[in-house]
């Protein structure tokens, strides 16, 4: 068997420098900005641009048993689903999308850019690189490794949407008219992960969820001489502040509505000071903060806690306050927040929205005009650790490739398709990895994808999922 590891390595090695960073390259210089971001995408067409592009390169693959259908419900942002016929039984599904985060090009450091591949090290920059751009790339390699190599593998169908950096509202009526075509799938592998760092395959048990919306405050129809204003109309940026005092403890930054809180159990404590033991100080280490910066957790494991577990609050955009260069003294009509709140696995999105208009628009202070609009939702996801065959299988070559074992850890972000598809497949593994690590910057400039990671992790999906054929 350590031969047969070895080849898949190596197959691996050959495919993603002949092939996969090369059509990678080309997908980094898509915009393909998600929905939420690029209200004209449809006119735009750079979603479509990008299914074209990984179609292009899966069809390049010849892979036995392959077909592919480009699907487009109403004016709803596309889905790609590939299907390949099983050679061996069971059933997998795999999820990764290629609609994109906006970038500032100037916040990106010298000779790298959003739209711009380049290769430095074991890097690759560009956004989209490591979210979640390579993720298709991988997963279709991985049963190209077993299909060379003469090894059964199950059915595996391919959903790739375009749609997730804005929440994945346009996937459930996706969900619902492919159920018949995705069928009863035993595993459901997602690759828009990581873990805290290289050295380790990294699998992820649990993820928050998200409520965002915007936050408007207005006191006046035009701006008013700060001289004349000053003391006797309340600025809209101090009621904000007051608003916000409603929901966030400035002090701690604990989100002070109980809705959102669930119990940490002495389980989670016990699995959080294990993580920290195989971190440690990296984990703060890894954040690009300003030298004199210390951080709100006084531990490792409740940073870990913290990151996962707790609910948190982020002001992510602001509208009606001008620049610093250009600014005025008049005192602004308006004031508006964008407000980003995670929220821990186990509580439901969809039941805060009405909770936080109640809270923030109630009893405005000075009687401004106030307004909450959420605009996306989604829940957390918590699966229970792999079993059987797939456990035996990832186990084996993590431990062949790295010399460690495989870990379980938790990831504060949001994949809103986790909870979506474990509503509708309770009874499903889920494979939830990546190769996303320290330093690849996913939504932030100089965005990377580690390749030693990626080439390593193709080759473990490759001897996982063939598991689920023995």
């Amino acid at each position: 068997m350590t031969n047969g590891m070895d080849r898949l390595l190596e197959m691996s090695e050959e495919i993603w420098e002949a092939s996969i960073i090369p059509s990678l390259s080309e997908f980094i210089g898509i915009k393909a900005l998600s929905p939420l971001f690029e209200p004209d995408w449809k006119d735009i067409g750079e979603l479509e641009e990008v299914i074209d592009l990984f179609c292009m390169w899966v069809e390049n693959q010849d892979l036995e048993g392959l077909s592919y259908t480009i699907h487009r419900i109403d004016d709803r942002s596309p889905v790609l689903l590939i299907t390949v016929e099983g050679t061996g039984k069971g059933e997998v599904i795999f999820y990764s999308h290629l609609d994109k985060q906006p970038s500032k090009p100037e916040l990106w450091s010298e000779g790298l850019g959003p739209l711009d591949a380049v290769r430095r090290d074991q890097w690759l920059f560009g956004r989209g690189s490591i979210d979640d751009g390579y993720g298709g790339y991988l997963c279709i390699a991985a049963l190209k490794l077993l299909q060379e190599s003469g090894i059964p593998h199950p059915k595996c169908s391919f959903l790739i949407e375009t749609c997730e950096e804005s929440g994945s509202f346009d996937l459930p009526p996706y969900l619902e008219s492919l159920k018949d075509d995705l069928g009863n799938p035993d595993m459901i592998v997602v690759m828009d992960s990581g873990g805290p760092d290289y050295e380790h395959i990294w699998i992820t048990e649990a993820l928050r969820g998200l409520v965002s919306g915007t936050l408007s405050i207005k006191v006046s129809h035009e701006g008013i001489h700060s001289g004349t204003s000053g003391g006797s109309i309340p600025s809209s940026f101090r009621i904000a502040r007051k608003l916000l005092d409603r929901v966030e403890d400035s002090g701690t930054g604990e989100v002070l509505i109980p809705e959102m809180h669930v119990e940490i159990s002495q389980d989670l404590r016990e699995k959080a000071e294990s993580l920290a033991a195989v971190v440690g100080e990296s984990l703060w280490k890894q954040f690009p903060t300003v030298d004199s910066l210390t951080p709100v957790a006084n531990s490792t494991a409740d940073m870990i806690i913290g990151m996962n577990w707790q609910p948190s609050l982020c002001v992510i955009g602001a509208d009606g306050i001008p620049s610093v260069q250009v600014a005025g003294n008049v005192l602004r009509t308006n004031t508006d927040l964008k407000l980003s709140f995670r929220i821990p696995p186990g509580v439901q999105a969809d039941s805060l929205e009405p909770i936080l208009k109640e809270l923030l628009e109630s009893n405005p202070p000075y009687g401004a005009e106030v307004t909450f609009s959420p605009d996306s939702s989604a829940n957390g996801f918590h699966s229970p650790p792999l079993d059987g065959e797939v456990k035996k299988a990832i186990s084996e070559a993590s431990l062949h490739f790295t010399g460690k074992p495989p870990l379980a850890t938790w990831i504060g972000g949001t994949i809103p398709f986790m909870a979506m598809m474990q509503s509708r497949y309770p009874d499903a593994k889920f494979l939830c990895t990546g190769a996303s690590g320290p330093g690849n910057n996913a939504h932030g400039p100089d965005e990377k994808l580690h390749i030693p990671s990626a080439k390593r992790l193709t080759a473990v999906l490759a001897n996982t999922v063939a598991a689920i054929s023995r």
